[in-house]
């Protein structure tokens, strides 16, 4: 992890110090911000492996410029993890449906925060295979880490990036919401079942073109399955 980048934005300078004191004993750079317009030119100009990003903060709101960076061919594989006193399930909800990677509730330990980060840093590295794979004019290309239908590119984050990439080498078996945590988001990592449901919808969506989405299946009581044979439920 030695060398990875961290940009932390907060309000409140103690969390800031709090989470750099953290970051740096576990050998992170970290970069600071304490508003989103300042995040914002910091990551156009120095873009960091992953971004610490409080939810409520004066002007523009955390969750807005989470949305902004997703929407951005440039910023939208930078993984963010959402912290936030905000405990409600709807708001994680939130926060997770427009791309965030994961979210931590305020007051949390910084041994929880590492290792959380941690986790999903592992889960963005890109995959060593290069082989382009590809069903039913659906590619799925590791060199480039993009995905065309029809040679057409399509917008994807990366965490349904990594689903999908599970799917297409993993073709007709039917996973549980449990199995698909621990393949795509790793076994040690502390996601609820109800975040695979998110991001297969936003898999799907991604996949419209041509009907593309139905090659994700809905299996009844026991999961989900991609195929290019038709759904037998």
């Amino acid at each position: 992890m030695n060398g990875k980048t961290i940009l932390v934005v907060d309000d409140e300078q103690s969390i800031r110090d709090m989470l750099r004191l953290a970051l740096e004993m576990a050998d992170f750079n970290v970069i600071e911000a304490d508003n989103a317009q300042t995040a914002h030119s910091v990551i156009v100009d120095t873009p960091p492996h992953l971004i610490l990003l409080d939810w409520m903060m004066p002007g523009t709101s955390g969750i807005e410029l989470a949305r902004r960076l997703k929407k951005d061919d440039v910023t939208c594989d930078i993984p963010i993890i959402m912290l936030t006193a905000k405990g409600e399930e709807d708001n994680k909800i939130q926060g997770l449906e427009i791309g965030a990677d994961d979210y931590i509730t305020k007051p949390f330990s910084p041994r929880e925060l590492l290792a959380r980060l941690k986790a999903v840093l592992r889960r963005t590295v890109v995959n060593a295979e290069t082989k382009p794979i590809e069903v039913d004019q659906l590619c799925l290309n590791p060199q480039s880490h993009r995905v065309t239908i029809d040679a057409q590119p399509i917008q994807i984050g990366p965490t349904e990036y990594r689903l999908l990439e599970f799917f297409l080498t993993h073709q007709d078996r039917v996973y549980n919401r449990g199995q698909l945590l621990d393949h795509v988001w790793g076994g040690n990592v502390y996601v609820e079942e109800r975040t695979v449901d998110v991001h297969i919808r936003r898999l799907r969506k991604a996949l419209t073109i041509n009907n593309h989405d139905k090659l994700i299946q809905t299996v009844r009581g026991a999961g989900y399955r991609f195929s290019a044979q038709d759904s037998q439920l």
